[in-house]
């Protein structure tokens, strides 16, 4: 009798085992917590969040590309595209402070390279700070149609003017010698 009930209770939680483990795919979470492969540069990335210090983790921390994977809101994943994000630019994320300067987080902005879809991207604590730079710098080439297709979803895309800005969050008080040759 007893090793039925050892059965019965192992069969339950077996079973309650595999129907989490649906729920979280069911809401993209098991991918979440395994990480994926880099579709632009290949490399291994980890979603957790201990490492990265953001809980939507959808773009590479090393190559900084994305994938169009959120359509309302950062983590749904109901997008239906799923096509590679380049990283374009930078900008600050809107603040509503009271008192102070109005600077907000450095984030990423990135355009869908199939439906040209324009979005920002929180800036995690594991990405490259080298690679955000150069990001930063090679924005400064953006067309005019994609400034303005930027301006229109009421994203500013930061410009040589505010280098200070985006070094001071990068890199704090230090600044690697390739930053400072900018």
């Amino acid at each position: 009798m007893d090793s039925q009930f050892f059965d019965l209770a192992s069969e339950r939680q077996r079973t309650h085992t595999h129907i989490h483990r649906l729920r979280l795919a069911r809401y993209g979470r098991i991918q979440a917590e395994a990480g994926f492969n880099c579709k632009h540069c290949y490399k291994p990335v980890s979603s957790a969040s201990f490492l990265s210090g953001v809980q939507n983790r959808n773009h590479c921390p090393y190559c900084l590309w994305s994938r169009h994977l959120d359509l309302y809101a950062a983590g749904d994943r109901l997008s239906a595209c799923k096509s590679l994000m380049q990283p374009i630019g930078l900008t600050l994320k809107a603040t509503r402070k009271r008192y102070g300067p109005e600077r907000g987080e450095l984030m990423l902005i990135h355009v869908c390279m199939e439906c040209q879809t324009i979005s920002i991207n929180r800036i995690a604590a594991d990405d490259d700070s080298e690679t955000v730079l150069n990001v930063f710098d090679d924005s400064s080439g953006l067309e005019a149609a994609m400034r303005s297709g930027m301006d229109t979803q009421g994203i500013r895309a930061l410009d040589g003017r505010e280098r200070n800005i985006v070094l001071v969050q990068l890199f704090g008080s230090y600044m690697p010698v390739s930053a400072r040759t900018g």
